[in-house]
């Protein structure tokens, strides 16, 4: 049997990929489900052999999964699974066989499945060619189409926030907040992962785990503690809104390429 261990944060994207997987991954069990970088390191950790093929999503709920590559030598084959392709090179360099873009179908998983049954068998590394191609063929985001608008329930009133008018949204409490360009803040009734996918990435970056900002909000950025850096949103934010080190270089290509 074939050891697959599955680290995704999101409980109906793990529910959706144990399916997936039982359906179409002969030869596969199931050994395990993680949803943070500290608990898969340590796990991997304690089970050096405990895994063939680990199903890897990017963002966790501490940090990147790219992360966990410089804390623990991981020998099984990995897969990939992101809502944006933007993360391709960081997963050549950590030579990942497969990376695929969600909604995950059964296509995808099966491609990748016969991939990792090769690679097994064979030991053999994948070229940049063949990373790039499997990119390509998965589609990008510019296919997808962006929210536009958020419905909002206020006691007998609907409220509309047009998403163009979005400064930024941040998590707190286990709550979910909009603030558009005039300051006000407004509950919306989606976690903040979920809002990530539904935003057009050119327009809005997730600085953090718990802040997405737009870019028109950004007024000015500043070092802050070694390589992270620090925003100064307009409106303003109460709170000191800093990009994790982990998002340090992707943000700054985000200004640069939008």
């Amino acid at each position: 049997m074939i050891k697959v261990l599955i680290v995704e944060d999101e409980i109906p994207a793990q529910i959706n990929l144990k399916k997936l997987i039982e359906k179409c991954c002969d030869q596969s069990r199931i050994v395990m489900t993680l949803t943070s970088v500290r608990s898969t390191v340590k796990w991997l950790e304690e089970n050096p052999e405990g895994a063939d093929v680990i199903f890897l999503d990017v963002e966790l709920s501490d940090g990147i999964c790219f992360d966990i590559f410089d804390k623990v030598d991981i020998k099984a084959q990995v897969i990939i699974t992101t809502a944006y392709d933007n993360y391709a090179v960081n997963a050549f360099r950590v030579n990942t066989i497969d990376y695929i873009l969600k909604p995950i179908v059964e296509s995808d998983i099966k491609r990748a499945w016969e991939r990792c049954k090769e690679r097994i068998e064979q030991r053999t590394n994948p070229n940049i060619e063949t990373l790039l191609n499997i990119v390509s063929k998965a589609g990008t985001p510019k296919d997808k189409e962006y929210k536009k608008r958020f419905i909002v329930k206020m006691g007998e009133k609907i409220i509309i926030i047009p998403v163009e008018d979005i400064a930024y949204c941040y998590s707190e409490d286990k709550s979910t907040y909009a603030v558009n360009r005039s300051g006000t803040r407004r509950l919306l009734d989606y976690s903040l992962d979920t809002i990530q996918e539904m935003l057009d990435p050119k327009l809005f970056f997730r600085v953090s785990r718990s802040c997405i900002v737009s870019i028109n909000s950004i007024e000015n950025i500043s070092k802050h503690l070694g390589t992270r850096l620090k925003l100064q949103l307009s409106p303003h934010f109460d709170e000191d809104i800093v990009v994790s080190r982990s998002r340090t270089s992707d943000f700054l290509d985000w200004l640069d390429n939008n």
